[in-house]
């Protein structure tokens, strides 16, 4: 553990209205970007820190009575984009601004500029950032229209008007509109990410009288999973069918599509798996046993390579350091379940400073002991977790807002 960053500061947020953006709360999100690293607090506050100079540079908080929603760093024009909500508005709409990387260094989060001002993103219309596809996906409750956007530069590309369209699901390329079922079967679109002409316009067969618990759509393959039946995957090109036992195969709480190496992942009762477009499970981790039950997302880092997973788990029953509510973060291989490093107290390499007195061995033993006790500390009551793979860090944030680094 190298360095403990601060989200609250009363002080800082002399200019904030709202009263519950003074109290400390968890951090919900971590984004790092050019030595810099964002932390969102479950307040709405959001604060940046600079590495280099390991202080405080600034809030993002540019009005006094914003409450900001998510972060996404859009690495095509080098910004950071917030989603917020404000209580001049009674916190009912979404709001976004770019404000380039530059800017924030200079403590200047200020200089940037409002998105999609024209769209009524009203709850329930949501705004989706697609990093894969350089796409934003916006919903217009109020009039049912889906707009979709160019992320490096935020032009409208073409809108989708249909008030029978329930769900829309990405992948590399293309687009998978979910219309309201009917009774018997469900109709698919497939649309072109970049124009959104139609591809494919079918029916799936369903089960009657039995509800839908999933349908996922991965390049061609089309993942269908109804209550107490079978996985189906279909291959869209040639309809052909492939069923996995719902024995084999149950309900995951959420998947993670690894697009470079064509699996997916699953999560469940805090526990992952890798399976592929067979049917098959591929890997069982061995030792990654999540926290969260809910797989919260944020505490689950995938590798630019897709070949390691990061995650907030479930310490060692035999891990003597390891009190309380702290757990441990567990760095896995994807393709093989392997654990490759773990950070816990017990393990994490601490390093006191030499003394030439005589009792320099008992004095460093008590020091080590504190060191330890600020570890488990660090490790108790994670809420998010974020990898920067430039720097080699790994950046987690617990229930009092704090974030810690984590280095070697």
């Amino acid at each position: 553990m190298q360095e403990e960053y601060d989200t609250h500061d009363p002080k800082g947020h002399c200019s904030l209205v709202l009263p519950f953006l003074m109290k400390r709360t968890k951090v919900i999100e971590l984004v790092a970007a050019h030595d810099i690293v964002f932390a969102l607090a479950h307040s709405g506050v959001c604060a940046a820190f600079s590495r280099e100079s390991n202080k405080r540079i600034c809030f993002l908080n540019v009005s006094p009575d914003e409450v900001i929603r998510s972060l996404f760093y859009n690495k095509n024009n080098d910004s950071l984009i917030t989603v917020s909500v404000y209580a001049s508005d009674n916190f009912s709409s979404l709001k976004c601004r770019s404000t380039r990387i530059e800017y924030i260094q200079r403590g200047k989060p200020d200089a940037g500029f409002p998105l999609f001002v024209s769209e009524y993103l009203k709850y329930p219309g949501f705004v989706e950032f697609d990093d894969v596809n350089g796409k934003v996906l916006t919903y217009s409750a109020q009039d049912s229209i889906y707009k979709v956007f160019d992320l490096k530069n935020y032009t409208l590309l073409y809108s989708i008007s249909d008030k029978h369209v329930q769900e829309i699901k990405i992948s590399p390329g293309i687009m998978l509109l979910i219309f309201n079922r009917a009774q018997s079967h469900v109709p698919l679109k497939i649309l072109s990410i970049e124009d959104g002409t139609v591809l494919k316009d079918f029916n799936h067969l369903l089960h009657r009288n039995k509800k839908v618990d999933f349908i996922e759509q991965f390049n061609e393959k089309l993942l269908v999973k109804q209550e107490n039946e079978n996985l189906q995957i279909l291959d869209v090109r040639n309809a052909e069918l492939k069923e996995v036992s719902r024995t084999e195969f149950m309900t995951p709480s959420a998947f993670i599509f690894l697009y470079e190496n064509q699996l997916f992942l699953t999560f469940r009762n805090r526990t992952v798996a890798v399976w592929n477009f067979r049917g098959e499970l591929v890997t069982s981790f061995e030792d990654h046993l999540l926290w969260h039950p809910d797989c919260n997302t944020n505490n689950i880092y995938i590798t630019s390579d897709q070949d390691l997973i990061i995650s907030y788990c479930k310490a060692d029953s035999d891990d003597h350091w390891m009190e309380g509510n702290a757990g441990s973060i567990n760095i896995s291989n994807i393709l093989t379940g392997k654990c490759l490093a773990k950070i816990n107290s017990s393990n994490c390499n601490i390093e006191v400073d030499g003394c030439c007195r005589s009792d320099s061995t008992s004095r460093n033993q008590y020091r080590s002991y504190l060191m330890r006790n600020r570890v488990a500390e660090a490790l108790e009551d994670i809420t998010a977790l974020f990898y920067d793979e430039e720097r080699n860090e790994i950046y987690t944030g617990n229930r009092h807002g704090l974030v810690h680094v984590w280095s070697s």
